[in-house]
């Protein structure tokens, strides 16, 4: 099974998202994320939650453009961001493509705490996405873990 995520800069919500079905998929799904407009790195903060909720790193993922894509196969597409939704073309050959809305972590406002917690929160609320979206789909997937 090959999944793409998508959001607007490719630096938290979607990257976050490769990173935990990735990991709760023990790699058996093929994954990446792009962005309409990636930004040059990935969230630091993005990376502290992962880090902390899955003990995971994204040592090996970067913001990526969408046009990367456009052509690919993939059977599953999933925006994570209300403007990605809307800009996002159509995958031919793309079983489904879902829509699932996240705030975006990186507006949070505050102390650097609070903004973190704001990550750590997202990074929950897209491991619960995951673990429904895998248990509703019946992907064969064993082992699946969670926080």
């Amino acid at each position: 099974m090959r999944v793409l995520f998508l959001c607007t800069g490719n630096s938290a919500r979607s990257q976050m998202a490769e990173a935990i079905l990735r990991h709760l998929s023990n790699g058996a799904v093929d994954v990446a994320s792009a962005g309409t407009k990636p930004q040059p790195a990935i969230h630091p903060m993005a990376k502290k939650a992962i880090q902390q909720l899955l003990n995971i790193t994204m040592g090996e993922q970067w913001p990526k453009s969408l046009d990367e894509f456009v052509g690919q196969r993939f059977d599953v597409v999933i925006t994570v961001c209300d403007a990605a939704a809307a800009e996002c073309p159509a995958f031919p050959g793309a079983a489904s493509q879902l829509h699932w809305s996240f705030e975006d972590p990186a507006a949070a406002i505050g102390s650097e705490d609070q903004r973190q917690r704001f990550f750590d929160a997202s990074a929950k609320a897209i491991v619960a996405r995951i673990n429904l979206w895998l248990e509703t789909a019946g992907l064969p997937i064993e082992g699946r873990r969670g926080m």
